[in-house]
């Protein structure tokens, strides 16, 4: 089940978006070239100059015609994407593991984002080399899940000390939603997490608490 809906327009997969009362379809590499184009507005302002090339990094299992799609959402944004390169290898690169190598090293990328999992086992020869040895993972299991397992466990507490579903308010949801993807961030340093909501629901005040261990 995707928060989005899919549609078929000419053959081809579109995304059908609700803006200010109408639909409109997009494809997969004009969304793709939304999200380019705010990264690339972001790192510009950070950096006070314009950005014309870039190096995109995709999933390891992606394959041409995906890696085609995401190089064209890069030109849609305005960038000359100079190289595709793979996720797992990018990661590598961002911590240094190259540096000061002699010789051969495999390495394990866990890489656990928002919506998607996946581990890849890579080889880097002398530092220069970088060859993905095997990926796998979940395309629907990430952060978002954690939360939403959190989201449940607050709803079911609610539920037995007032009596009351907080599902039939999306209002009240996306509150607690908000509070438990803190109470998340919290649990990674600390044991337990406080999750203190005024006005929750029809005016009533939530506190409560849960162990990382509840969490795990």
């Amino acid at each position: 089940n995707w928060p989005f809906e899919v549609v078929n327009e000419g053959g081809k997969p579109k995304v059908r978006v609700q803006y200010k009362g109408s639909g409109k379809n997009f494809t997969p590499e004009e969304i793709s070239a939304m999200v380019l184009t705010k990264m690339k507005e972001v790192a510009e302002a950070y950096l006070g100059q314009t950005i014309k090339d870039a190096v995109v990094t995709v999933p390891a299992y992606f394959n041409d015609s995906q890696r085609q799609a995401t190089k064209d959402a890069g030109t849609i944004a305005g960038l000359n994407v100079i190289r595709i390169i793979n996720e797992p290898t990018a990661a590598a690169l961002a911590y240094g593991l190259e540096k000061n190598l002699i010789g051969e090293k495999n390495v394990l990328i866990f890489d656990l984002g928002g919506g998607t999992f996946d581990v890849s086992v890579l080889t880097i020869d002398e530092g220069s080399f970088f060859q993905v040895l095997s990926t796998a993972g979940n395309t629907h299991l990430g952060g978002e899940d954690f939360d939403n397992r959190m989201v449940d466990y607050f709803v079911s507490d609610f539920k037995q000390k007032h009596k009351k579903d907080l599902k039939t308010n999306p209002k009240s949801l996306r509150r607690l939603k908000t509070a438990c993807e803190r109470a998340k961030k919290t649990l990674s340093s600390n044991s337990q997490a406080n999750v203190e909501i005024d006005s929750l629901f029809e005016g009533i005040d939530f506190y409560s608490r849960i162990t990382r261990a509840q969490f795990e």
